[in-house]
């Protein structure tokens, strides 16, 4: 389920998850991820992608945490959750 322009400007501002500490992490995984959308990958939520730019389905995944991510600290690629 699609969420409203205000839940996701909230998400924007607030990130939920401890892996996203901050909205500057949260916009680079998102451009990131649409890029992958304009560039053909399916949609990870259930969203009419014909009525929805990529960026918004790539904030949306994002936020609701369907976008497994890496992030390096001292150039060592660490985990941020159990795969």
């Amino acid at each position: 389920m699609a969420l409203t322009p205000e839940e996701l400007d909230e998400a924007i501002d607030d990130p939920q998850s401890p892996e996203i500490d901050s909205k500057y992490r949260l916009i680079i995984l998102a451009a990131k991820r649409s890029k992958q959308l304009q560039r053909g990958a399916r949609p990870r939520i259930d969203i009419d992608p014909t009525k929805h730019k990529a960026t918004r389905i790539a904030l949306e995944e994002v936020v609701s945490g369907k976008i497994k991510f890496h992030w390096k600290t001292d150039g060592k690629e660490e985990p941020t959750e159990e795969s």
